[in-house]
């Protein structure tokens, strides 16, 4: 963990105020707690060694906290991860007006009996579908299927049905499990595909989507340094492992940088709406996947621009209900956050 970075993010999360952001569930009253945020970056510059830190927010670390990892990257050693829930009506129950967290029975994602700090992880939303995506790119790694044509609509528009699509196809060659075992052999233990239907259900109603599948941003940006070939090797991990062949991860990061939702850490997307602000450089220059739901939104990928190269994650539980205009994924205050992380990099050079 570099402190320089970590101290710049936890500044640049504090200098955009979401503690007042608008809640539209409550009338546009601020939040009634201040939201969660989990935030990570990976910054590599030139030959330099690569630099990276993981901060959290949340009702119960207002200012913010850095989470603990090794001078290896490891998995963040100091902080309980606990699963999101929801409730027998399919309620996201923490996020509702009014929770009460200290009732909650909560579960962790990944047991840790030495952490002194918990952080209750958003649901990740559509940024789930990175995870589908890996496990298609697994099941073509292993000549099981060729790439198919619902992986783009996935990635590029975040369309549902593809992602049915593709969660059937992988259940058929049983390779769900498969997914989530190498995922733990890489270390990335929060990084979770649960619950899924034979016939390709994900969400909610399908026994699926909150509190069965989960994402942590650092997982989440460790999981793209896998992806990134321009990356230097992943110190975590012994030499020469890889999450899938190079062929592979090129073809994933090809559709990720034709994103058509530039609407959360970026706002290309956006351009012409009432109170516009500018985020992170755009796809292509930022390959990349977003989700969001009333109560969710997340952003990661990998960004290379002005000279720039850098991975960030973010999950939050910011969703469509903080949003001021309809046609808006969540709150300003989200590109607003993604222009100071391009700048706090830019810095660091």
């Amino acid at each position: 963990m570099n402190e320089t970075l970590a101290q710049g993010l936890l500044q640049a999360v504090r200098a955009q105020g979401f503690g007042q952001t608008a809640d539209g569930w409550c009338g546009g009253a601020p939040v009634e707690r201040f939201p969660s945020l989990d935030l990570a970056l990976v910054s590599f510059a030139g030959t330099r060694a690569p630099v990276w830190a993981n901060v959290l927010f949340s009702r119960e670390f207002e200012q913010g906290i850095v989470a603990g990892i090794d001078a290896r990257a490891g998995a963040v050693h100091d902080i309980r991860f606990d699963a999101d829930q929801r409730s027998a009506e399919l309620d996201s129950t923490p996020w509702l007006p009014g929770a009460d967290w200290s009732r909650m029975a909560w579960r962790a994602i990944v047991e840790r009996p030495q952490a002194r700090r918990r952080f209750v992880a958003p649901y990740p939303a559509s940024l789930l579908k990175l995870l589908v995506a890996v496990g298609v790119g697994l099941a073509v790694d292993r000549g099981r299927c060729d790439w198919p044509a619902a992986l783009e609509p996935m990635l590029v528009a975040s369309d549902n049905d593809a992602t049915t699509a593709l969660v059937a196809l992988l259940r058929r060659l049983d390779l769900v499990h498969a997914l989530n075992t190498r995922l733990a052999e890489l270390g990335l233990h929060t990084l979770q595909l649960n619950g899924t239907t034979v016939h390709g259900g994900w969400r909610n109603a399908d026994g699926a989507g909150v509190s069965q599948i989960h994402m942590t941003a650092w997982d989440t940006a460790r999981l793209l340094w896998l992806l990134d070939a321009q990356a230097s090797a992943p110190p975590w991990l012994p030499a020469g492992t890889a999450l899938l062949q190079p062929a592979s991860c090129a073809h994933l990061l090809a559709v990720l940088a034709r994103q058509q939702r530039d609407e959360v850490l970026s706002s290309g997307s956006l351009r012409g709406t009432p109170g516009w602000v500018g985020g992170l450089p755009d796809a292509p220059h930022f390959a990349h996947k977003t989700g969001s739901t009333a109560n969710y939104c997340s952003d990661a990928g990998i960004v290379r621009s002005d000279g720039r190269h850098y991975i960030v994650a973010l999950l939050s539980n910011l969703g469509e209900r903080y949003a001021p205009h309809e046609r808006c994924a969540t709150t300003w205050r989200m590109p607003a956050l993604g222009a100071a992380i391009h700048r706090l990099v830019g810095s660091l050079q």
